[in-house]
């Protein structure tokens, strides 16, 4: 593991450890469309706090088939978009990967629900068989890896043929090129690819009351100022980005060739 994947695992299992209120099930920045068209995605009201945390996972999966799939979640922090997953597009199987074993044990205990499982393990070393899966989620993950070369190389092998893989993540402007290049370093087909910085800022912008109170609530004083930061809050770093235009929020949907 190299230096910047240390430093990232630290910081998930300190937050896996520390703060334990399973009502926090999501870590993504969520996704508000700015046109807005046709019916509101229908959620369990236990779901609604979490809307557009969860409208992130539509948007990436609109149009895959996930019924009867098995399907596999890299990244799967503190378990919500894999029992989401779970319990409303009705897979075989889905399992949630993450380096974090803080993370890993909280899921267990906290998100039980048949065919969900959540497993220790690392992203450039998948434990799991070749072409063993339908369907690879990757949200707002992969900026933590020290490869995405190495991780995508990963996905390739335990897709099945014609298996599919959905990507959403941040990355600056000046890099959108190398991650296309990545995405497809090992033979995955591109079948989609929006840009969708400006519905994820709304997002940002339309959630920040919420999450800034969950901030005051759940996190020690001496950890509110990084938090604010890593949860995105208005004036941070990454919303600045992404309104200046010197950020981008991408996503993608792939095919393994059968």
């Amino acid at each position: 593991m190299g230096l910047r994947q240390r430093v990232w695992h630290a910081s998930y299992e300190l937050l896996g450890a520390r703060v334990k209120q399973p009502e926090w099930a999501f870590m993504n920045y969520g996704y508000a469309p700015v046109e807005p068209g046709g019916e509101p995605l229908a959620l369990d009201p236990a779901d609604e706090p979490d809307r557009y945390c969860i409208q992130l996972y539509a948007h990436v999966l609109d149009g895959v088939d996930v019924e009867g799939a098995d399907v596999l979640e890299v990244g799967s922090g503190r378990g919500g978009g894999a029992s989401w997953v779970s319990r409303a597009l009705h897979p075989r199987s889905t399992t949630g990967v993450d380096f974090a074993a803080s993370a890993v044990a909280l899921s267990t205990r906290e998100r039980r629900r048949p065919g969900l499982t959540f497993v220790h393990g690392d992203a450039l070393a998948l434990p799991f068989p070749d072409e063993s899966v339908d369907v690879v989620v990757n949200v707002e993950s992969s900026h933590c890896y020290e490869s995405m070369e190495a991780f995508v190389g990963q996905v390739h092998r335990v897709l099945r043929p014609g298996g599919i893989f959905v990507w959403a993540d941040l990355r600056n402007a000046d890099s959108v090129e190398a991650t296309r290049a990545h995405l497809t370093s090992s033979g995955l087909v591109p079948e989609r690819e929006d840009d969708i910085t400006a519905d994820v800022l709304n997002a940002m912008r339309l959630d920040d009351e919420r999450k800034a109170g969950l901030v005051r609530a759940w996190i020690p004083r001496p950890l509110r100022a990084p938090m604010k930061s890593f949860a995105g809050l208005e004036g941070t770093r990454n919303p600045r980005g992404f309104a200046s235009g010197e950020r981008r929020y991408l996503s993608a949907r792939l095919v393994r060739p059968a």
